[in-house]
């Protein structure tokens, strides 16, 4: 059999003859991205061999993709190619799944630190021959008399520690008690235990390190999530397990790894070790929580989405092959099929279900959920966006890590384009960026980029109504440029917006507005009258970072007051601290969820219509009252076709 090795990775192993490079690389662990599952179409995977003959000839599928997107010399695309001798394969920069930029903020306003775990000092009595009092017994007793806590065991873990925990001379220790179980002992005084909430995404997994006794977070970060690889979106996903028998443990494995290694980095930060660890909250779409889990994902991604379980599970950590030894896992509860924790946690942090007036909350990602609802009722729907929001299926779209282009302006007279990149401060025509960025490589646009030059596009009258980009205005900037029977916009250097990346975001965004139109609908919410809604909150990686203006040009949400609608940073982040933080909160999310109307967008007969007038920018049919107020907006002819106008203000932030 053939041997291959990765560079730069260094990674490698021997290898049947006959297999592809991209299941070499997800059998060997190297990080070769895939975003459309290993058919050849998105081109993430490619490689370049150190040798011409150690991999099978060039294919029809690498052709069609060549002539679409044209790749660079020596290239190969990984989930076609497969290994025939040994083989040296460079993984160039743009094919590696990289480390994110998390950029994941908190609001825990007003959290009531009750933790599902406290810690208690104890001093036991001397031991004496032929007294019968267990270990046991005698911690039991020392918790009634010295804290006034009842207790009836210790568990194997504490039981395997708690002679050693009280070995030394002073015979005192400090032992941990979650419910009616001693859980963890230690020798000596610790004052601090710690927990871990993690927001599992489709695209990212971010963790929050918390004091258990202040509630303080000690340390974040986050992670691409490695099942990326085996698709971008769920369903893709989905489908890699029922095309491949032991499809679903690989996933599960990958997400697990991820994990501890998130864990790991997050306490080294910390300075403690995973053994003060003792709760784990973990929170994700219904997909993500099934995975997670070790529960077959499959009936998810076919009609009636039936879940395994809508409740929440508390199961040691040991269960989810987490290296915390004294550590449970609370896995939040679901809401539907396609409505998961994430959104049980979003929920749970900004308390809709206690709220006098309306509120629309839409968690912008791979899968939008929304929940529209004040305390008497609440109703949630999930809209399948895909990942075009987060740059995937778009010519020159990537995810928000150094170098990409975040923000966008257009000159609406000569239609020049100044724009900023994430690890650079200036903008493009500032002095010095040209400097600043040297050592980054500006090689795609993201989410917030791709949100904010689609909308100053349609702005500047570089594409109409329908998002037909005007070719016409070829005559007036060399950034129009003629593709086949279509155009595109030239961002910056050979970054092009084509037609098909237009549609692309037209689709995404209509699906959105298309389910929030329709929970507005079952809500008895008119959304030009006087009950509409007035606090519109985006949340997410993403949907933190959009800016209002531009969620309303595009029509991701209903028109509004443009100060009514705000970013809330991840939401669902923040939820499951403040699940990790009070059992209280726990509880009122666990109520919440079972209350909440479920919508399910795709046996609505009036989705299609809706969705058709979403496709328009702003919409087809809604007014732009609000927004008009703020911006000008091109004007429809009678033929269809928009002319552009001027912004009446300037927004450089």
């Amino acid at each position: 059999m053939p041997r291959i090795v990765f560079a730069p990775s260094g990674l490698g192993g021997v290898v049947p003859e006959g297999t592809t490079v991209l299941q070499a690389a997800r059998d060997l662990g190297v990080d070769l991205d895939s975003v459309c599952g290993g058919r050849g179409i998105c081109g993430r995977c490619q490689v370049t061999p150190s040798s011409d003959q150690s991999l099978s000839a060039w294919n029809a599928t690498e052709s069609a993709y060549d002539e679409r997107r044209p790749m660079k010399p020596g290239r190969r695309l990984g989930c076609t190619a497969m290994v025939l001798h040994d083989a040296v394969l460079d993984v160039p920069p743009e094919s590696q799944v990289h480390r994110p930029v998390v950029r994941k903020s908190l609001d825990l306003t007003d959290v009531v630190l009750d933790p599902a775990v406290h810690v208690f000092y104890l001093d036991l009595p001397p031991s004496v021959l032929g007294d019968a009092a267990s270990m046991s017994d005698l911690v039991i007793a020392a918790l009634a008399t010295e804290h006034g806590r009842a207790v009836t065991h210790l568990d194997l873990t504490a039981l395997q520690e708690v002679h050693h925990a009280f070995s030394g001379q002073a015979r005192d220790a400090t032992v941990a008690v979650r419910g009616d179980a001693v859980v963890a002992a230690w020798p000596g005084f610790v004052e601090r235990v710690c927990g871990i909430a993690v927001d599992i995404g489709s695209t990212t997994i971010a963790g929050h390190l918390c004091d258990l006794g202040t509630g303080e977070i000690l340390s974040s970060a986050g992670r691409m999530n490695p099942q990326i690889r085996y698709g971008e979106d769920l369903m893709s996903r989905v489908s890699y397990v029922m095309m491949n028998p032991g499809g679903d443990r690989n996933l599960t494995v990958a997400v697990r790894q991820a994990l501890n290694e998130l864990i790991g980095e997050l306490c080294r930060d910390a300075a403690i070790t995973t053994g003060e660890v003792l709760e784990i909250v973990l929170v994700g779409n219904p997909i993500m929580h099934h995975i997670v889990a070790g529960i077959d994902p499959t009936p998810l991604g076919q009609a009636p989405f039936t879940l395994a379980t809508a409740e929440a599970l508390s199961l040691p950590a040991a269960q989810f092959e987490l290296a915390c030894p004294h550590a449970e896992v609370y896995l939040a509860p679901c809401i539907a099929g396609h409505v998961g924790a994430d959104t049980a946690a979003v929920i749970l942090s900004e308390q809709p279900h206690h709220s006098p007036t309306m509120q629309l909350l839409v968690d912008v990602g791979t899968n939008a959920e929304i929940v529209v609802g004040d305390r008497t009722r609440q109703f949630a729907a999930s809209s399948p966006t895909g990942p075009a929001f987060e740059g995937a299926q778009l010519s020159c779209g990537q995810r928000a890590t150094a170098g990409a282009i975040e923000r966008v302006r257009i000159d609406r007279d000569t239609l020049d384009v100044r724009c900023k990149v994430i690890g650079c401060d200036l903008w493009s025509d500032d002095p010095g960026f040209a400097e600043a960025t040297q050592d980054l490589e500006i090689s795609g646009i993201c989410g917030s980029g791709i949100i904010e030059v689609v909308a100053e596009m349609y702005l500047a009258g570089i594409i109409d109504s329908e998002g037909v980009v005007q070719g016409s205005l070829a005559e007036r900037s060399p950034r129009i440029v003629a593709e086949g029977r279509t155009f595109s916009f030239t961002v910056f250097d050979d970054l092009r917006i084509t037609q098909n990346d237009v549609r692309a975001i037209q689709l995404a965004k209509a699906a959105l507005r298309a389910g929030i139109e329709l929970l507005y609908r079952h809500a008895g919410v008119s959304p030009h009258g006087s009950n509409t809604v007035h606090d519109i909150r985006l949340a997410g990686a993403f949907g933190s970072h959009i800016d209002p203006v531009y969620a309303l040009v595009l029509g991701l949400v209903p028109d509004c007051p443009v100060e009514q609608v705000r970013s809330v940073g991840n939401a669902a982040g923040a939820g499951a601290v403040r699940a990790l933080l009070s059992v209280a909160a726990r509880r009122d999310m666990e109520t919440a969820v079972r209350n909440v109307v479920k919508v399910e967008t795709a046996t609505e007969p009036e989705f299609q219509a809706e969705f058709v007038a979403a496709m328009s920018f702003p919409h087809a049919l809604a007014p732009s009252t609000h927004l008009s107020a703020v911006v000008s907006l091109p004007e429809r002819s009678a033929g269809g076709t928009d002319r552009p106008g001027r912004r009446r203000r300037t927004r450089e932030s």
